[in-house]
């Protein structure tokens, strides 16, 4: 077997990359002053030190506490499906935080095809902040459509890219669930023929990953 070097994108993805942790966010409200205490029936009046502070909203949001264990959210036969010669280990990338946020890798080169599979998930302190994250990284890519029935909103999108003649094709898929964003990356390409897996083998492959690691989402709840 010919030893082919792989292409300069592809070699790049293999350099661990910088993990941000996800910036926290406090909601605060100023409740409007109550009646002077002269005008108000004895019966209502507050004992000294009591608060009147509604329960935070932000609190009862964060339906996810921390994000789950990366390298085991996706099933060793779905990982064997997708990066055939991997090592359903998978790797975890260092982060800063692990409680914000973790994401595995998972990639393989068996003959001339190469496969490379990436799940991180992240964290936010509140769903209508993951809303707010999720909709910004839709914005940011083009040409996808949603995916029903994942998770609160799901999008899809898929892209060819060619270096030196050489394709690659590459799917992402971005799901919200509560508080917490599952972003999945699935690419591959054959460096006999050149040519990149077909949009729907990578688009099924990536959404099928992104379907195992939102039903992993449930063992970082709060207890």
């Amino acid at each position: 077997m010919r030893s082919l070097p792989l292409p300069l994108a592809l070699t790049a993805r293999l350099t661990p990359v910088a993990v941000l942790a996800c910036a926290g966010w406090a909601l605060t409200s100023g409740p409007a002053a109550p009646p002077a205490a002269a005008h108000r029936p004895a019966s209502q009046e507050k004992p000294a030190g009591s608060s009147s502070a509604a329960p935070s909203s932000t609190a009862a949001a964060k339906v996810y506490a921390s994000a789950p264990a990366p390298c085991s959210s996706v099933p060793a036969g779905t990982v064997k499906s997708l990066v055939p010669g991997a090592k359903t280990a998978g790797k975890e990338i260092p982060s800063t935080d692990t409680a914000l946020r973790r994401t595995c890798s998972w990639n393989a080169l068996q003959g001339y095809d190469y496969r490379w599979l990436d799940v991180s998930f992240e964290i936010s302190d509140s769903a209508p902040e993951a809303k707010r994250e999720y909709e910004q990284r839709v914005g940011e890519k083009s040409g996808g459509g949603a995916v029903p029935g994942l998770g609160d909103s799901a999008y899809s999108v898929v892209d060819l890219t060619t270096e030196d003649r050489q394709q690659t094709r590459e799917g992402v898929v971005m799901v919200r669930a509560a508080n917490a964003l599952v972003i999945v990356t699935f690419n591959g390409s054959d460096f006999e023929t050149k040519k990149a897996p077909s949009t729907d083998e990578i688009n099924k492959g990536a959404i099928k990953a992104a379907k195992a690691a939102v039903g992993a989402l449930g063992s970082g709840q709060p207890s």
